[in-house]
């Protein structure tokens, strides 16, 4: 019996994942790789693509970092339905990474297995390759917690090990300036200023400070500013070194409003995000 309605003559086109298998510098998307805790916070935004058809194009490095790399990927669905680019920072591997300045930062951090705590507590190899996993999934956690909370942060889209996807903040593939770059004045300053104080306070609401807060991981987008680089969030309370470091996050950004004019005084902004903590 002949079952095409369309005559005889007209040959039914099949289709298999092999037409568009990845190219060069090209993957599979590892959305669905991943399990339901290594995505992002609920909603997922609009722009995320989570389609089983998708591919991951590389496009070029970001920056480098004495412990992770940030490059540009594009997820997109080969029928052109949808395609986003993200900034994916991946962590480096034990033998490429220096994870030295880790322990000021770790202190009240326990890994899950007692092997595993051993070995990044005595810095073997084994050790630096469970912290690399163990700082992109931390780096997760603390953005998820901040994008809940309402700190402006990159969304973070998902983590696959040493891997974290996050939104891109910028144009195109041209990234958002720093802070550092800026050359606001006036008005302009004082609101930039403003931002970064909120941001701050946010944070010592949820009992936490930065950690390495600077001029240097705030981006300045379209006048927001976003925070970046959030792997060290601390636990101002957990760890003993919380509020040494609070404070040093507060000294860090004053002093660079102050040198561009801005009237600012440190200790105040630290004995507000002091007393937001209790």
């Amino acid at each position: 019996m002949n079952t095409n309605i369309f005559g005889d003559d007209f040959v039914v086109p099949t289709f298999t994942f092999a037409d568009v298998e990845p190219g060069v510098g090209q993957r599979w998307s590892t959305w669905q790789a991943v399990t339901p805790s290594e995505r992002g916070p609920r909603p997922w935004p609009d722009w995320v693509v989570t389609s089983a058809a998708a591919v991951d194009t590389e496009l070029g490095i970001l920056k480098t970092g004495k412990e992770a790399d940030v490059f540009l990927v594009e997820r997109a669905v080969p029928d052109g339905s949808s395609a986003v680019v993200m900034a994916a920072k991946r962590y480096r591997s034990a033998e490429h990474s220096d994870f030295h300045r880790s322990t000021v930062y770790r202190e009240g951090r326990v890994e899950r297995r007692s092997r595993d705590q051993r070995a990044v507590e005595r810095g073997t190899a084994y050790g630096r390759s469970v912290a690399a996993v163990a700082w992109s999934y931390a780096e997760f956690a603390a953005l998820s917690r901040a994008y809940e909370l309402g700190i402006p942060v990159p969304y973070p889209v998902q983590v696959n090990g040493t891997e974290l996807l996050l939104e891109f903040i910028g144009e195109g593939t041209v990234a958002a300036p720093r802070l550092a770059q800026s050359d606001a004045g006036g008005s302009e300053l004082a609101e930039l200023f403003a931002q970064v104080v909120d941001i701050v306070l946010r944070f010592a609401r949820a009992g936490c400070a930065h950690g390495d807060l600077s001029p240097y991981n705030l981006l300045v987008y379209e006048g927001r500013v976003v925070v970046i680089d959030l792997p060290q969030l601390v636990d101002v309370i957990a760890n003993p070194n919380g509020m040494s470091l609070l404070e040093r996050d507060c000294h860090n950004v004053c002093a660079w409003f102050a040198r561009r004019g801005l009237d600012c005084d440190a200790d105040e902004l630290f004995a507000r995000a002091v007393a937001e903590l209790y």
